[in-house]
């Protein structure tokens, strides 16, 4: 004759999990005091917190946004790494795949903005593979304006304005020079001068001084047209399209419909830049 052992039920002297009462539990949140089982500890700065404090503190922490209305990027200009990061990745990637297939492939040229559109994006992460300075100037400045400008928009904001003005910068060379030329061009130097535009509207917007940004903006773009090399057509681009995206997330009004006007706008650059680059190869 076998005896069953019975289960051994938690006592008034046990403390039990509120979540889970058949479960003693000896350990108690830091915050509330209740006791917690492994299933409902969290680890906090010092000792446990119960899942329910965790979450209660979720909803009373207040979320921190930018001037713009974007999530404020603490620390590190995570974006702007990134997009140096790729670069660097590209430019590698150009030396090392024989054949110049890299350029080849994703170069911009004017004959290839209807059939491959893209390469006005992608353009924008290549550089000249005989001439360091192209690629080692490009990203000193993107690293300085990533760092201003990144915190101020957010870094959603940020990687719009960013690859709009790349884009922009495409459009610019499209609708400035013949469509005959065939030659590639490359370099996020388009993308660039859109942050100069970016971060002359954001001072402006702001009150902020700009003599000193229209002193830059004046002296890169006098090299574009003394350097044969050098695709001012491009930067011109870029610096009205990041302007005007700037400008479309700085001058939307607050408000909880802030975010759904900003993207509105960026949307409706992004469309000036398509209508236009239609027109030109349309006319051909």
């Amino acid at each position: 004759m076998s005896y069953g052992i019975p289960s051994a039920e938690p006592s008034a002297d046990i403390p039990v999990c509120p979540r889970h009462p058949d479960r003693p539990s000896y350990v108690r949140c830091q915050r509330c005091g209740r006791p917690a089982c492994p299933e409902c500890q969290r680890t906090a700065a010092v000792g446990f917190q119960c899942v329910d404090c965790v979450n209660e503190q979720k909803r009373t922490t207040p979320v921190y946004k930018s001037p713009y209305g974007g999530a404020l990027a603490i620390g590190r200009p995570l974006v702007t790494y990134v997009i140096i990061g790729l670069c660097v990745l590209v430019y590698v990637l150009q030396w090392v795949v024989p054949g110049d297939v890299i350029f080849q492939e994703f170069a911009f040229a004017n004959y290839a903005a209807a059939s491959e559109p893209w390469r006005m994006l992608t353009a924008a992460f290549l550089h000249s593979q005989g001439f360091l300075l192209h690629i080692v100037l490009n990203m000193y400045t993107l690293w300085i304006f990533g760092q201003a400008l990144e915190p101020l928009l957010g870094r959603i904001r940020f990687v719009a304005v960013y690859l709009l003005s790349a884009v922009g910068g495409s459009v610019g060379y499209l609708l400035l020079t013949p469509t005959l030329p065939i030659v590639g061009v490359v370099g996020a130097s388009g993308a660039i001068f859109g942050l100069f535009g970016a971060m002359l509207v954001v001072q402006r917007h702001r009150g902020g001084d700009t003599r000193q940004l229209w002193v830059l903006i004046a002296i890169n773009g006098a090299i574009g047209f003394f350097v044969p090399s050098i695709a001012w057509q491009a930067h011109l681009g870029g610096l009205i399209t990041g302007g005007l995206a700037a400008a479309a997330i700085a001058y939307a009004p607050k408000g909880k419909n802030q975010a759904l006007l900003q993207a509105g706008g960026l949307v409706l650059v992004a469309g000036l830049l398509a209508v236009v680059s239609w027109f030109r190869i349309t006319a051909g």
